[in-house]
């Protein structure tokens, strides 16, 4: 099945790249400069919290509806996979490991860089982080590998 450049396909490039570019100007942009210029880590902490959900929400909602109607779309088997790791990558830094890490600034009661380097808490701390920002980067691959299958079959369909 080929796609056709119909509203339900640029639709959706539209959105993989609306939330590509949003993903990266978190990573890339805010949450640098929130841990730059914030008087403590802290409080930049919790601002990068407070819009990660939204990045990670509306991965997971872009994805399903993506991989719902991708086969309308002629979007393949390697674009619907696609579609279903960024819903996945989303889904577990949102609903996994975003709430393992609130539990943990829960459980520390106050600045996570003021534990020792040792402690259990600072070190599971570190992982959770570190988990999520793998699962952000996945997603991101994810969309922008689905944004190039969806660019190239319209094109080739728009060309051929």
């Amino acid at each position: 099945m080929t796609m056709r450049a119909t509203p339900l396909a640029i639709t959706s490039i539209g959105l993989l790249a609306a939330w590509l570019g949003a993903s990266l100007l978190v990573a890339a942009v805010v949450a640098p400069a929130a841990f730059a210029v914030l008087p403590t880590r802290t409080l930049a902490g919790a601002l990068v919290g407070r819009v990660l959900p939204v990045i990670f929400w509306s991965g997971m909602a872009l994805g399903v509806i993506l991989a719902l109607l991708g086969g309308r779309m002629g979007l393949g088997r390697f674009g619907l996979v696609s579609s279903v790791l960024l819903a996945l990558a989303s889904a577990a830094a949102q609903l996994i490991v975003s709430p393992r890490i609130e539990a943990l600034r829960s459980s520390i009661g106050g600045a996570v860089d003021a534990l020792d380097a040792t402690d259990p808490r600072r070190m599971a701390f570190g992982r959770m982080h570190g988990i999520s920002v793998l699962l952000m980067g996945i997603g991101m691959i994810a969309a922008a590998f689905a944004l190039v299958v969806l660019a190239r079959h319209l094109s080739a369909r728009s060309i051929g």
